[in-house]
């Protein structure tokens, strides 16, 4: 590299320190729930068990003349109370109200929150299991609608009703088919109906509208998704850049991301929308309608709130638009799932879901990374998880496969850099020779490189070409559900978060660094020994320095799991290195066969601009 590259990699590292500050996350404090006291029954049975809805509605809320105004009709079935009804697979625990007849608070027994990772007492779910519902703004999968009166009417104010089972618990291949009912009077209601099953996150529902002719205005309805899922993490801010609400749309998915400086975001979509979903980091909540060409469209709604005590809030609010036919009685279906993105149980619903998982893109081409992360690393991943339990030892062993991979490329990229060192100083000559006619110097410089079969590109473009693999892994490593609160070993507990092995009590000026990282430490230094071996130019010892402390200052920040990788992949690289310059085989320069010679692309682009100069000149005469 020449002083102008290396100008260029000091450049390229002060925007990286500058995207640090402004990206670092910081750690907050999140407030554990309460250990909720529901008592725990058991439920056997091989065949769904139908739960019917009562009769009458149990309480109705006595309303004053501001609710009769404000509801119209519906006012009769609004309520403030609730009970709750309990439903535990082996998966999860969900709560579902009786006010709405929605979703109160849902329990995945698989994932722990940030705060009780690791915990021993497994049974606790309450206590320790990831919750995703916003309960505190409402409880979640409503309809709404505005009603023949001109009232915007939502079901989440309603009462309904179903039989006095307050808890069901499903094992092994149980089912159970719960209905929820919403009376005006004996000919009009609507139903909310969910089929559960043991074994899987996907829930079966059917919105059903009885007798709501005339009652309905503008031949619509929402099933609405409202404020959007749990943030579970213990960095709000690093969950929040992985926070959205992704609509697959025109077969393909579209992703609507709030911005951070609090403004509100909103689009609508017309026309088929196959499935609708809001998620965090690692978790989703997905409306499916089982046949899309019944649905009218889509809205999202979505905003970001910074607080004091949780650093980033990201809301979604979503919607599917359903037509309204004003048939006697009228039913939709959609599926839920509310689980992990976790890829194998998205793609055994529905293939498409599939694209919920981000991998990452390359100058934004999605098509080279994603085949790369979704074909070959992810099932490589979770093949070696098949032998080794432990995924530190998996990251390990997996870098080695990667490195080795990788290798003709690199010893390539090796042998076109040390054909360029042993050049240098017939190209210095040149410089020397024609300083007074830059053309010319060019010309010959050209010649020199296809005399010898020197590409000037060839120790740039292996690198360029193994890009789409790093990114497909990083884009791995940051999502992957399969690391999130795996241990490894010593202090590094949770790949999926930076280990941390000291706060220092403040943030660094101008990195905002205030947690310092083992790991990415032990990359750094690694990374020095590497740029060392490999450096040789005195005119790029900056870089031998430079590298590795701006490497070091931005892994601070990610996932262990990610920073174990590098640290892995340049101890086997330093490895490679000493082995290649051990070898007897050193590279020589020696003139290339004339009759063999290959006219590169280089020496193309400078014949191309000798004769647009020689054209030039000539018009000038």
């Amino acid at each position: 590299m020449d002083r102008n590259t290396t100008i260029a990699f000091v450049l390229i590292g002060a925007i990286l320190v500058v995207w640090l500050l402004i990206n670092t996350p910081e750690p907050t404090k999140q407030t554990k729930k309460e250990q909720d006291t529901t008592i725990v029954t058991e439920q056997k049975g091989e065949k769904p068990s139908e739960i019917i809805p009562e009769e009458k509605p149990a309480e109705i809320l006595k309303t004053d003349q501001g609710a009769e105004s404000a509801l119209g009709i519906f006012s009769i079935a609004e309520t403030s109370t609730e009970r709750i009804i309990t439903i535990e697979t082996d998966l999860a625990i969900y709560e579902l109200s009786t006010r709405g007849g929605n979703f109160h608070r849902i329990f995945l027994k698989e994932f722990n929150n940030w705060y009780s990772a690791g915990a021993t007492d497994t049974d606790n779910y309450y206590k320790n299991s990831v919750q995703l519902i916003n309960n505190s703004s409402g409880n979640a999968y409503n309809i709404s609608f505005i009603s023949a009166e001109g009232k915007a009417i939502n079901t989440s104010y309603l009462n309904f009703t179903t039989r006095p089972e307050s808890r069901h618990t499903l094992k092994e291949n149980d089912t159970l088919f719960i209905v929820f009912r919403m009376e005006l009077d004996q000919n009009r209601a609507i139903e909310k109906k969910y089929l559960f099953k043991a074994g899987t996150y996907l829930i079966k529902s059917d919105i059903e509208f009885i007798g709501f002719s005339g009652l309905m205005t503008d031949n619509t309805y929402d099933i609405a998704w409202e404020s959007g899922i749990r943030f579970v993490e213990r960095n709000s801010v690093n969950e929040a850049g992985f926070s959205s609400a992704d609509v697959y749309y025109g077969d393909e998915k579209v992703v609507i991301d709030a911005p951070g400086d609090g403004e509100k975001v909103n689009r609508d979509f017309n026309g088929r929308v196959d499935w609708l979903a809001v998620r965090n980091k690692y978790f989703a909540a997905i409306m499916i309608p089982t046949d899309p060409t019944l649905i009218e469209g889509a809205y999202v709604e979505g905003q970001t709130f910074p607080t004091k005590e949780l650093g980033l809030k990201e809301v979604y609010n979503v919607r599917l638009v359903v037509p309204f036919k004003g048939s006697d009685v009228e039913r939709r279906s959609v599926d839920l799932y509310i689980g992990p993105v976790d890829y194998d149980l998205l793609k055994e619903i529905n293939l498409n879901l599939t694209a919920l998982v981000d991998f990452g893109s390359f100058f934004g081409l999605k098509f080279i990374v994603r085949p790369i992360a979704e074909y070959v690393l992810l099932p490589l991943l979770k093949f070696l998880n098949m032998f080794i339990p432990n995924y530190g030892f998996v990251i390990i062993v997996f870098s080695l496969i990667i490195k080795i991979v990788v290798y003709p490329l690199t010893r390539k990229s090796f042998q076109s850099m040390k054909k360029m060192q042993l050049l240098q100083p017939k190209i210095t000559e040149l410089k020397e020779k024609f300083k007074d006619d830059p053309q010319k110097m060019n010309k010959e410089t050209m010649k020199l490189y296809q005399t010898y079969g020197v590409n000037p590109a060839g120790g740039c473009l292996p690198i360029l070409l193994q890009m789409p693999i790093f990114i497909a892994l990083w884009g791995l490593f940051q999502a992957a559900t399969e690391l999130r609160q795996q241990p490894f070993i010593f202090w590094i507990n949770d790949l999926s978060n930076p280990d941390v092995i000291y706060d220092i009590g403040f943030k660094l000026p101008l990195f905002g660094i205030q947690e310092i990282s083992g790991l990415a430490i032990l990359m750094g230094v690694t990374t020095f020994f590497q740029q060392k071996m490999t450096i040789k130019d005195p005119k790029q010892k900056a870089l031998v320095y430079m590298m590795p402390i701006m490497l070091t200052i931005l892994f601070m920040t990610f996932p262990s799991g990610l920073n174990l990788y590098y640290f892995m992949f340049n101890v086997f690289s330093i490895a490679q290195q000493y082995y290649i310059n051990q070898k007897k085989d050193d590279v020589e320069l020696v003139p290339v066969d004339p009759s063999k010679r290959k006219r590169g692309f280089m020496q193309k682009l400078m014949e191309a601009a000798e004769q647009q100069s020689k054209q030039q000149q000539k018009n000038k005469r």
